[in-house]
């Protein structure tokens, strides 16, 4: 409840509103009673055409014939075709009752999308064609038709439902829902279902995801057969393990959607067809019963003193209201209808004073149920013993903002009526929990000292941050300092000296010992000063930031970690760096062997700790010939340059001592596999180039292939089988061979020269062919251009280059 409009009173778009409402209100009213006609219709043709073949009559005779016998029997028209299409009485024109044969009555069909229009079937329609009544179904409607006609009230249909679906169906539990005006539901019956369930779903609230609800708002029925799914998308009401399967379904009348009936089942099997129109045929034929047994009584209207009690709560100066109690079919009290109200009485909606009067308590409070206030509504009414409750909190919107409010309500009995005032406390008491609520979020609390009667005054928040227990009192400003760390004392106790004699104010941290460690505190304070300027009051804050305090000292400490891990890594890139450059020294000029020129390049990685990967050898053997070897170890630093040391001069040695290529890779790879290091990979080319018959024989372990350069074309030699070193045991290798030809370029180089990330290699083979045919032949230094052109931006790993040259006047 609450004192204030939490809408505007008053809105230009209000009346535009409330008329279109009423527009769709007729409309739609309009399209149930079509609908309702247009089921009806079809359920009657078969009657008639039952009637028709049993008895021969025409086709206005059998209607005439089964409204006789609705009346006589005193029931409906479509509960009599029921009975009639149930073949409840035996077969043959003479009979007075007549009925169709078992297994000659014709299907009864209903539409799946009974309660919905034609718009809304086309967008909520369940798949597949609607099902059919079957001859067992029928027979079961007939039964339903026969007792619906003694039922006394919606617990004896309830029963009655149940009894009869629980063979066809499986039907564990009946619940009769009916809608409230104000979108939410009031349980009107239950069968199978225990009280204590009854009790905690009798109202529910107009919240999304509660499939009763859904079937009134679309009118159209729901089936929980899945419990996985339906458990994550539902608000299932009674206990899901005990019923895995439900059905919802709207009972449409030609005044709207009157009711939802609910289905539970204990088994988990999914709705068949037949059972779905089945229930969807009950539903239809309870709609004109249930719609008198739930039709409430407008009591407000009843009351010949209506208006005298609203011209007395007229008067009133509070808000206050008088409930009138809506009782069950059983006596209790359900809900309550406000028959008359104060000016300044309003609900969470803003409809205030006269406007509230019909509506219902739940309508306007929906969230009252099951509060100590509902059920001092109801002791107070069943005692005649005044309700004066506890203050509680009550959230509401004011101007489109929630916001909790305390109240205080008082609820007296007049007659068979209540009349309840209630009170909204003072907002000081919600801007002291705010207060303290602040201080305890910012970790800081006020202090107040009077210089002049030697008071303090702290906030509670300042006995928490100094670990002080209030029973000890507070402390003056002159003792402050005693209580914090030696190291801090002076400076807090000259800066209070300054405050006390100069007026001064002060803004100092400073740090003190609790039982939970060091905190780190901020003490900011200021002076009222008389007209002399002497210091009168000291008011200020005290502020505990060990936790910001905490993470400065830990980011400092972070940042000296990463200088010392720096400092580590640039000694290591350092060490590996020299270490790499005495075991691999760069020639200055290129080299000049076996009558070819050789170019080398080499540029290490830019980022990190990344020397050591690449490595190349040229020399001349002693027979005259010229080998060229260029590899590449996985990995980087000093480990790197270890292995690459070890592969470098061990393939010149086994060369230089007569090894075969292929032999010289196949103990390469044994050495690997013979390391420290296991796991470690290692790419290699080796080639021999015999002056005289200017022929290359080269192999490969896994390595990019040599790029030819003749006569301005660019083109890749083609690989000889081979994988990279250390990968394999019992690896295999082939030799390849071709001659060069005089002007020949012919490139070895490292993986590092084409590779790119986020790029595939074939491309940056392709980047390298092109940028290598606009290579000069001549002039010095041939390799920077083409490393220039094909290493753009941050190098990320070692390149090694070698550029073999047959000169084009060689012999």
């Amino acid at each position: 409840m609450t004192s204030e409009s939490a809408l505007p009173e008053e809105s230009s778009a209000e009346p535009d509103v409330v008329a279109l409402a009423k527009v769709v209100a007729v409309q739609r009213a309009e399209l149930d009673r079509l609908r309702s006609a247009t089921t009806l219709a079809a359920v009657l043709e078969r009657a008639k055409g039952a009637v028709m073949a049993l008895t021969g009559r025409s086709a206005d005779a059998a209607h005439e014939e089964l409204l006789r016998r609705a009346e006589a029997a005193g029931r409906t028209l479509v509960e009599e075709c029921w009975i009639t299409l149930g073949g409840t009485a035996g077969c043959g024109p003479e009979q007075q009752e007549p009925a169709p044969c078992p297994g000659t009555e014709p299907a009864v069909h209903v539409p799946a999308e009974y309660g919905a229009s034609a718009i809304e079937a086309a967008a909520t329609s369940e798949t597949g064609p609607a099902g059919d009544v079957d001859s067992a179904g029928a027979a079961v409607l007939a039964g339903i038709a026969e007792a619906l006609v003694g039922v006394s009230g919606p617990e004896e249909l309830a029963h009655r439902l149940r009894e009869h679906l629980a063979g066809a169906v499986m039907a564990d539990g009946v619940l009769i829902y009916a809608g409230l005006p104000a979108g939410g539901l009031r349980l009107a019956a239950h069968a199978g279902v225990t009280e204590t369930v009854a009790a905690q779903w009798r109202h529910v609230p107009p919240l999304s995801g509660i499939a009763a609800l859904e079937a009134i708002r679309t009118r159209r029925p729901y089936w929980l057969d899945d419990p996985g799914r339906d458990e994550k998308s539902w608000s299932l009401i009674g206990a899901p393990e005990r019923w895995p399967t439900r059905a919802w379904l709207p009972v449409l009348t030609e005044g709207g959607t009157t009711a939802s009936l609910g289905i539970l089942r204990a088994t988990p099997s999914a709705f068949t067809p037949a059972a779905k129109a089945l229930l969807r045929a009950t539903a239809l034929l309870c709609a004109d019963r249930l719609r008198g047994f739930l039709a409430a009584p407008d009591l407000v209207a009843a009351d010949p003193l209506r208006d005298t009690v609203q011209t007395v709560f007229d008067a009133l100066p509070g808000p206050a209201v008088l409930l009138v109690p809506l009782r069950s079919a059983a006596g209790e009290v359900e809900d309550f209808r406000i028959a008359a109200a104060a000016p300044r009485a309003v609900d969470v909606a803003g409809r205030r004073g006269r406007q509230l009067v019909g509506l219902r308590v739940l309508e306007c409070y929906p969230t009252v149920v099951g509060e100590p206030l509902w059920e001092g509504y109801h002791r107070a009414l069943a005692t005649g013993e005044p309700y004066e409750g506890e203050p509680f909190v009550y959230q509401e919107v004011a101007a489109g903002v929630p916001e909790s409010s305390t109240y205080s309500v008082r609820a007296v009995r007049s007659g068979d009526a209540l009349v309840v005032t209630w009170i909204r406390h003072d907002s000081s008491d919600r801007e002291e929990q705010r207060l303290a609520e602040l201080q305890r979020l910012g970790n800081l609390g006020w202090a107040d000292w009077d210089l002049v009667g030697g008071r303090a005054t702290w906030s509670p928040q300042v006995f928490t941050i100094l670990a002080r227990e209030p029973a000890r009192g507070t402390l003056s400003l002159t003792d402050l300092p005693e209580h914090v760390a030696p190291d801090d004392a002076p400076v807090l106790r000259h800066a209070v000296g300054e405050l006390l004699a100069k007026g001064r104010p002060l803004d100092i941290p400073f740090r003190v010992h609790t039982v939970r460690g060091v905190r780190h505190l901020r003490l900011v304070a200021e002076p009222v000063t008389d007209a002399d300027g002497s210091p009168l009051e000291v008011h200020g804050f005290l502020q505990d930031h060990t936790a910001q305090r905490s993470a400065e000292l830990a980011l400092v400490e972070s940042e000296r970690a990463m200088l010392t891990q720096h400092g580590a890594l640039l000694a290591e890139r350092t060490l590996a760096d020299r270490l790499q450059h005495t075991l691999l020294p760069l020639p200055r000029r290129p080299l000049s062997l076996a009558g070819l020129r050789v170019d080398v390049a080499y540029r290490p990685a830019q980022s990190g700790i990344h020397v050591g990967g690449d490595w190349f050898s040229a020399i001349e053997l002693p027979d005259g010939s010229a080998l060229f070897v260029v590899g590449d170890v996985a990995g980087h630093g000093i480990d790197a340059v270890a292995t690459m040391a070890q592969l470098r001069f061990t393939a010149k040695g086994m060369i230089i001592t007569g090894s075969t290529l292929t032999g010289a890779l196949i103990r390469l790879n044994a050495l690997l596999l013979h390391t420290r290091d296991a796991k470690t990979t290692a790419t290699l080319v080796l080639a021999r180039y015999e002056p005289g018959r200017r022929r290359l024989v080269w192999a490969q372990a896994g390595h990019p292939p040599p790029l030819l350069l003749r006569q301005g074309a660019a083109g890749y030699l083609d690989r000889p089988a081979g994988v990279l070193l250390g990968a394999r045991h019992d690896p295999s290798f082939a030799e390849a061979e071709f001659r060069l030809e005089p002007g020949d370029h012919l490139l070895f180089y490292t993986d590092g020269l084409v590779e790119r990330p986020a790029e595939g290699l074939d491309v940056g083979f392709d980047r390298l062919a092109r940028a290598a045919a606009a290579l000069h032949p001549e002039g010095p230094g041939p390799l920077r251009p083409l490393l220039d052109a094909m290493l753009e931006g941050e190098l990320r790993d070692d390149v090694c280059v070698l550029d073999v040259h047959l000169p084009p006047d060689a012999g």
